[in-house]
């Protein structure tokens, strides 16, 4: 790579991962005023203007094959509509610093999804960090009380829709290796989000409901999108992927640990959210079992 400081490249990693930390709180403010579909549209039409606007500034631009169109379509229709509708969805009951920690767990997933059907090494210890991490959030989701789970009471019905988001992004992440492995990061990311944009389209048009809701958005609801589509959809993908070109993904994976906290320190200042004990315990037991994973991965 060019000569650039590690520190500018360990400040890159860390605006993303705080952006995306950031980006459950502002969803939550956005579904006061307007539905996942028109959040989702609102979000990543801002997005895939921006990746396109670096993908053209940085000369990497070069339509797909033909050949490519049906990948690039799957992937955006797993990696942003679905997954967007399952988190917004989600959110509108669930918490948003439950959710954090329940989306750190997608090194989880990966894994294990690597072991399944990429014949990646899941030894002893990734094992055990895979019991832990769930451990860990069980107790987040239960608030403390894992007897409740035994009820049959995982959390809130959004709860369940953001763990199968985490399991849908790990889906997308085995998916995107063929198609990092031919493009540019940035122009696969705008393919996959104007797919994805594409297929938003059709849901929120199709539902009937279109744009109507929009002109009656609050200035605070606003500022909720642009901070979605210009930070969560456009330079936060810019920035993570070009700390990627600098750092081992294991290294950098470690970054993801910091999402979550981040989400939870905002949700308490601006949802009022309560930092509980649960919530702190389980995290860091999360975490833990999320660095047996990592640590025992090849890259």
């Amino acid at each position: 790579m060019e000569k650039q400081s590690k520190f500018s490249v360990f400040m890159e990693a860390f605006f993303a991962v705080a952006i995306w930390g950031g980006t459950f709180v502002a969803t939550k403010f956005a579904l006061r005023e307007l539905t996942p579909a028109s959040i989702v549209w609102l979000r990543f039409g801002i997005g895939i203007v921006i990746l396109g606007a670096t993908v053209v500034i940085r000369r990497q631009f070069a339509l797909p094959k033909p050949s490519e169109l049906g990948y690039l379509a799957l992937t955006g229709f797993i990696g942003v509509t679905f997954h967007q509708w399952l988190q917004a969805t989600g959110l509108i009951t669930a918490q948003a610093t439950v959710t954090a920690w329940i989306v750190a767990t997608i090194p989880i997933f990966t894994a294990m999804l690597g072991w399944l059907f990429l014949k990646e090494q899941l030894g002893p210890i990734r094992i055990i960090g895979i019991f832990i991490a769930s451990l860990g959030v069980l107790l987040v989701v239960s608030k403390g009380n894992l007897m409740s789970l035994a009820s049959g009471h995982f959390g809130t019905p959004g709860d369940i829709l953001i763990l199968i988001s985490a399991l849908n992004w790990a889906i997308f992440s085995i998916l995107s290796r063929k198609g990092l492995a031919t493009h540019p990061p940035a122009r696969m990311m705008f393919y996959v989000m104007l797919f994805g944009w594409i297929f938003a389209s059709i849901w929120l048009f199709g539902a009937g409901s279109g744009l109507k809701e929009i002109p009656s958005v609050s200035t605070q609801g606003w500022i909720s999108i642009l901070i979605l589509g210009i930070f969560g959809s456009g330079l936060a993908y810019i920035a993570w992927y070009d700390a990627l070109k600098a750092l081992p993904a294991s290294q950098l994976g470690v970054f993801i640990y910091i999402e979550p906290l981040v989400t939870m320190l905002v949700a308490a200042m601006l949802l009022s959210e309560a930092i509980t004990l649960a919530s702190i315990l389980g995290g860091a037991i999360t975490i833990f079992g999320i660095y047996l994973v990592n640590r025992q991965q090849k890259i």
